[in-house]
């Protein structure tokens, strides 16, 4: 079971304090798992943000004096260097008259935020599921454009950003997919990702990021665990990640459906997945619709809506099934 907060904050203040101190013990303690050595200085943290996100210099500060001004706190909401962590995940983009981002989030509910934020942080309106305090796995603005990741697939680390910084810093500001594309291949990741964007004029990429190469980007309106080619044949078994794709591809050429349909492949397997003991079940699908900037989190039997222009502060209580 786990519960859903739908917070609205243009600044970040008491809100997002009252967030931080809730969940700042589980984090500081997944931070720190490796020793504080394996992590990179205050400085250091400083330095990469002011070099390749110095928009977002003034936030991190802000952010880190409603933290105590901690430097452990400080580094982590860098997003710089963070530890190796793995997710699932199924996205697709639906190519109708008003094309929209689907996504499966698979990851485990026991390291989750369960928080949607509705922000201004730079200026721009933005929606997201939150992730870290600081990043979005998926998230809106107020232009229409969209942005979601799932894992790439591959075991290299280096150095860089956590993606969910990278989905934040393009959402606050960037307007249009082309825009979001070079900002997410110019800034550094620390692993393997692979970001999809939709715009408001159905415009839609997908960006492959790695920290050993140039980032690769696509037109594919699908993407699942794994990058141009699997690389990591042991996960790509457990995950299903080729197998997804194929699903998702051959539904969007096979033949057209309904909306409602193609949400609804999202909610039973082969994309739905149970292994919530593995850390791999799908906590919530999410249909992103740039037009209205709505978001609607879709669980089997229920259902969430929320726009960018009328947010509503509330709570849901999710209970997930048993793993099979």
């Amino acid at each position: 079971m786990a519960t859903f907060w739908a917070i609205a904050e243009d600044r970040p203040d008491v809100k997002w304090q009252g967030l931080f101190e809730r969940l700042w013990p589980a984090y500081e303690r997944w931070y720190g798992r490796d020793g504080m050595l394996d992590r990179p200085t205050f400085l250091a943290c400083r330095a990469a943000l002011r070099t390749h996100m110095p928009a977002f210099e003034p936030v991190w500060e802000r952010l880190c004096a409603l933290a105590g001004g901690g430097d452990t706190a400080a580094r982590f909401l860098s997003l710089y260097e963070p530890p190796a962590y793995l997710t699932g995940c199924s996205q697709a983009v639906w190519p109708g008259a008003e094309p929209m981002l689907v996504r499966n989030y698979d990851y485990s509910p026991h390291a989750f935020d369960g928080v949607v934020l509705r922000t201004r942080w730079l200026g721009k309106a933005v929606m997201g599921t939150s992730d870290c305090l600081v990043g979005l796995v998926d998230g809106i603005n107020e232009d229409g454009l969209v942005l979601s990741l799932t894992f790439g697939g591959r075991t290299v680390t280096g150095t860089g950003f956590g993606v969910p910084l990278l989905i934040r810093y393009a959402l606050e500001t960037c307007a249009t997919v082309p825009e979001a594309m070079e900002v997410l291949a110019r800034i550094p990741t620390h692993m393997a990702y692979n970001v999809t964007g939709l715009d408001a004029r159905g415009r839609r990429q997908t960006a492959y990021l790695a920290p050993d190469r140039p980032a690769a980007i696509s037109n594919s309106p699908v993407a699942t665990n794994h990058q141009e080619r699997v690389e990591w044949g042991r996960h790509a078994r457990l995950t299903a990640t080729v197998e997804r794709e194929r699903f998702l591809l051959q539904r969007l050429t096979l033949h057209e459906e309904p909306a409602e349909d193609f949400i609804a492949a999202f909610l039973r397997p082969p994309l739905y997945s149970l292994a919530f003991g593995r850390g791999f079940g799908t906590l919530y699908t999410a249909a992103y619709r740039p037009w209205p900037k709505e978001v609607r989190y879709c669980w089997p039997g229920a259902e969430w809506c929320q726009t960018l222009d009328d947010f509503r502060e509330e709570a849901r209580t999710v209970t997930y099934p048993l793993e099979a």
